[in-house]
């Protein structure tokens, strides 16, 4: 799921709680009995056998511990590791037999490398800002962008939507954004959305973000100033740019320069002093690739329809700071029980004790590991897998569904849905023949000892048997949400739906953060599954030997047989609600 990690560097010391058997680590298996099972005692390394037709516990873990391994090394978007990642998928897909959707075979390639040159700058007051120490940009349209005594102008704290400054008063002038402090005094840096600011604020000259300040250490030389990754434009853009604000990051010292007041004081529209700035952005071709097939539909009329089944092939990678793996495990389950999601962990005496306890047990059963590996096995290697075994489950099948199924893994999700909004826009099919997408992103875990996230309120939620979130079932098509309902309760899969993180205008924003939502922009209905949360997203401990087997199995089987009922219904799904702007913000 989209949220750029946060690598936690205070840990050479520490470890988990009284879950230590989760973590026992073994020997590798290479010959496991001959079941569907898995392993009761999951290992580090696993090699399984060749997968079958039915949708199985033992198949996923096999084709999980292969597209999850460290050889991946964390298939991000833009490096050579996704095109690994890619190149197993494609394999797989053609021995099945699907017919190529891509531009490429099976590939479609919507990736470009972006990168600033060191001849940037930014100056208040005709001092000048070091670029990757005082302002880190991060996107902007034109390859290079002036910036002349552009007034500055408080543009509120982001979150707060209230507080925004009206565009039409940002209409050439740089906006400065506040993040908003927690209630410990530390701010969530990674909630922020450039689409959402660069959408509200489309006439400023440009928008600077308060964020450097809260940066990890390493954080901003890993991910900022490496060079990033785009969606390539297409031709009428690339020779007319679509105009978009220069965006970046800057530090409170300098926030506090461009207002001429201290930023924690500013109010909504308070002028400050003029910025001057030169940012040069390069551009080169990217790896990383969608993945795309098609199991051509049964019924000659219905064929010409789509249902997609989706999730994402990429992961954040790695980083060059190693850590005890059991050490991060330990700190974000007690001090971070949502990974990412939740503040940096800064724990409590009493969390440190219980820590510690945990780390003496942990040494008993194994020695300790250094990790660097994002290796992104709920994250989003259980959708991948899942969606391949999906595929070959309807691959193998002796009936076809009347309409044909697309399987789409995307790439750059956790860039900002590139990928998939690349294919929305340029689709291999017509889009208005695509009647459906079902998107899968994380179910692998939602045990009751995972927090899946938080209801709207902010109360901590936890998973348990059968657990599963559903997210923008009914937003579009009433009747494709209770079609999984139905499917549910008739195939006696025994899931227990939570809808609290699809509540509109829940803050979390889950339902603007993973590739469903570049269908839905087109009014395509869609759903969403997903076991939400838990304390290893986004970090090195995303690991297959977390991943509960059993229960990815039946979330696949459902999104399978739901995806059998919609490609077999007589008419389209009905959609009954407004559609929203293709081009416009998503809103949860």
């Amino acid at each position: 799921m989209r949220l750029r990690l946060a690598f936690i560097a205070l840990l050479a010391v520490v470890a988990t709680s009284a879950r230590a058997q989760d973590m026992r680590r073994t020997a590798p298996l290479k010959s496991p009995e001959k079941s569907t099972g898995v392993p009761r005692t999951l290992p580090l390394k696993f090699e399984g056998p060749p997968t079958t037709g039915a949708i199985t516990p033992l198949d996923l873990m096999t084709r999980l511990y292969k597209f999850a391994d460290d050889s991946m090394m964390g298939r991000l978007a833009g490096t050579p590791w996704n095109d690994k990642g890619t190149d197993y998928i494609a394999a797989e897909v053609k021995r099945l037999g699907l017919v190529p959707a891509g531009d490429d075979g099976y590939f479609q390639h919507p990736l470009v490398s972006k990168a600033f040159a060191d001849s940037s700058w930014i100056a208040v007051g005709g001092k000048r800002y070091a670029l990757w120490k005082d302002f880190a940009p991060r996107y902007q349209g034109d390859t290079a962008a002036r910036i002349t005594s552009a007034p500055v102008v408080f543009g509120g704290t982001f979150g707060d939507t209230a507080s925004y400054l009206p565009n039409d008063q940002a209409t050439g002038k740089v906006v400065v954004i506040r993040l908003a402090k927690q209630p410990d005094g530390t701010t969530n840096y990674q909630l922020v959305n450039r689409a959402q600011l660069t959408g509200r604020f489309s006439n400023a000259a440009a928008i600077a973000v308060e964020q450097l300040d809260y940066l990890p250490p390493g954080y901003l030389e890993q991910n900022f100033a490496a060079p990033s990754v785009g969606v390539k434009p297409d031709a009428e853009e690339a020779a007319a740019p679509r105009r978009v604000p220069s965006y970046f990051y800057i530090t409170g010292a300098l926030a506090d320069d461009m207002l001429g007041a201290p930023l924690a004081q500013a109010k909504t529209g308070a002028a400050g002093r003029t910025v001057d700035g030169f940012l040069h952005q390069t551009t080169g071709v990217a790896p990383g690739r969608n993945v795309l097939a098609i199991l051509p539909g049964s019924d000659p009329t219905l064929r010409n329809e789509y249902v997609v089944i989706g999730a994402h092939d990429d992961h954040i990678g790695f980083n060059h700071t190693p850590a005890d793996h059991d050490s991060v495990k330990a700190v974000m389950m007690h001090a971070a029980p949502q990974g990412a999601d939740s503040p940096d962990p800064k724990p409590t005496p009493a969390q440190w004790a219980a820590i510690r306890v945990t780390l003496d047990s942990l040494r008993r059963l194994h020695p300790a590991r250094t990790d660097s590996i994002y290796n992104g096995a709920d994250d989003d290697g259980s959708g991948s897998m899942g969606l391949l075994e999906i595929a070959e489950r309807f691959a193998t099948a002796p009936v076809k569904p009347k309409r044909s199924i697309i399987f789409a893994w995307h790439v750059g999700e956790e860039e900002g849905m590139l990928g998939s909004g690349f294919f929305t826009d340029h689709p291999t099919v017509k889009r208005d023949s695509i009647i459906a997408e079902l998107n899968i992103d994380m179910i692998g875990r939602g045990k009751a000892t995972d927090a899946t996230g938080e209801d709207k309120n902010g109360k901590l939620l936890h998973g348990g048997p059968g657990y599963l979130q559903l997210i923008g079932s009914r937003r579009l098509s009433t009747e494709l949400g209770n079609m999984v309902e139905s499917v549910n309760k008739r195939d006696k899969l025994g899931l227990q739906f939570d809808y609290a993180l699809d509540a509109n205008g829940h803050p979390q924003n889950i339902y603007c953060r993973s590739d469903h939502w570049s269908y839905a922009r087109w009014g395509i209905p869609i759903v969403f599954f997903t076991t939400g949360g838990h304390a290893d997203y986004h970090q090195v401990t995303d690991e297959p030997q977390y991943i509960d087997y059993d229960h990815m199995a039946t979330v696949a089987k459902l999104v399978h047989a739901t995806a059998v009922d919609v490609a077999n219904l007589g008419h389209r799904v009905a959609v009954d609600h407004p559609k929203p702007d293709p081009h416009g913000d998503c809103r949860q």
